[in-house]
């Protein structure tokens, strides 16, 4: 498996410090948008709004298909990602070009793990799982923000440490507990993330997330489908009862949700 890359943030570049956070070329990117409803990252929502508006102008706004790849592992890191709507995946990229994932992102958080750690490469693929948008931010502009805003720099310490602890309970439930749990906690996770029950993703997809293949995922399903839990269709899934999936979920949904908003207490708010 490509190894993710490591770092500390002294080795951000300090060569930024020269240059502001806005040019006119990146204000042009922004021309002709709303600014009372964008963006929608929460990540950035938490930032003073003296600070927001600072970095207003190096965000541009994309929109984000199903199964896009944002970036690849072992391409340069040249972005980093913060969604406002929909889901994107964090995975391994193994040898035989099988995938496995590791982390989910969504409005709460940003792709910004290793670049606040100095990476230049991602050894990590960023897939988009549940379409939505996004704010684009440059590397460049990342280390300019972390070096010259306290409150940016903050934010983003505490976000890391809530992505790792997302990390370390999958790796643990991953190991402990059983595929229809696991399955469970994956949907009630997206659903936390995008607000709609019915969640545009395919079972194909899912047996790749999961690390198993298709029959197994789809007997899974059945199972939380009998139960009246899910409904399957074609490239969606759609949660019936919340509550119901939750208590058939392992303890590791809520586990996440817990730690997560000690560091970022907006998260779910």
């Amino acid at each position: 498996m490509r190894s993710i890359a490591t770092g500390t943030i002294e080795s951000v570049d300090r060569r930024y410090n020269a240059h502001p956070l806005a040019t006119k070329a990146n204000c042009r990117r922004l021309r002709g948008m709303s600014s009372s409803n964008w963006p929608g990252n929460r990540l950035l929502l938490a930032l003073p709004s003296r600070n927001l508006k600072q970095l207003m102008p190096e965000l541009e706004h994309i929109h984000c298909q199903r199964e896009q790849v944002l970036m690849d592992a072992d391409s340069s890191l040249d972005h980093v990602f913060f969604p406002d709507s929909g889901v994107v995946s964090v995975v391994a990229v193994y040898a035989d070009g099988s995938v496995i994932e590791m982390a989910t992102i969504g409005r709460e958080g940003c792709t910004g793990m290793q670049a606040f750690f100095g990476a230049k490469t991602s050894s990590v693929r960023l897939l988009v799982q549940i379409p939505g948008s996004a704010a684009k931010m440059s590397r460049a502009a990342f280390a300019r923000a972390m070096e010259s805003m306290p409150s940016f720099r903050n934010l983003m310490s505490a976000y890391i440490q809530a992505f790792l602890e997302q990390v370390l309970v999958s790796v643990a439930c991953n190991g402990a507990h059983s595929l229809k749990e696991r399955l469970a906690r994956w949907l009630l996770m997206m659903r936390d993330r995008t607000d709609e029950d019915a969640l545009p993703i395919t079972q194909n997809l899912l047996a790749e997330m999961l690390g198993v293949q298709r029959p197994t995922i789809t007997n899974a399903a059945k199972e939380l489908e009998r139960a009246g839990l899910i409904a399957r269709g074609r490239r969606q899934v759609t949660i019936l009862d919340r509550r119901c999936l939750a208590e058939e979920s392992c303890e590791c949904y809520q586990l996440v949700r817990t730690r997560v908003a000690s560091h970022l207490p907006k998260t779910y708010t």
